[in-house]
């Protein structure tokens, strides 16, 4: 059986492996931003969240049925056993989950229209406002970040 740690682990690592390839890709110049923009943001964002979710079950200890898929938030966790306190790594999530870059990654990935192509020979459509290679780049270091903390103040305990 996959554990919620291995499952997390697999998505964060997905995750970094679209980011290299996304900014190989700038790098490369040979297709625009906005166009690698619509191409990585969705999967890399996904991914972010996969992994976050399997962590929320990692350190809260729950499991899930079969065939079935983890909470995308803590308020998709189950209740927290009669007489017990929240634990704090919780709290911290429900606040991120709210405001700042958690709730940004979490957020529903941007909707690009289509209107009509910019020029020809070019689909990408305007970019929407928030969501670029830095922004998932963050979300994927601070991610990271926060799993190896919150593991190391629990595998303490």
């Amino acid at each position: 059986m996959i554990t919620a740690r291995a499952s997390a682990n697999q998505s964060l690592y997905l995750a970094k492996i679209l980011l290299d390839s996304w900014r190989a890709a700038l790098e490369a110049g040979a297709v625009p931003a906005l166009t690698l923009q619509q191409a990585f943001l969705p999967a890399v964002q996904a991914h972010l969240g996969h992994a976050y979710s399997w962590f929320l079950l990692e350190i809260t200890d729950q499991e899930i049925p079969p065939d079935s898929d983890p909470p995308a938030s803590t308020a998709g966790l189950s209740p927290i056993a009669e007489g017990k306190a929240l634990p704090g790594e919780l709290r911290e999530f429900g606040q991120l989950e709210k405001s700042g870059w958690l709730a940004d990654m979490l957020a529903a990935p941007p909707k690009f229209s289509s209107p009509s192509p910019r020029s020809r020979g070019n689909l990408a459509s305007p970019a929407p406002s928030a969501g670029d290679y830095a922004d998932a780049l963050e979300w994927s270091t601070q991610l990271g970040q926060m799993m190896s903390r919150m593991r190391d103040s629990l595998d303490e305990c």
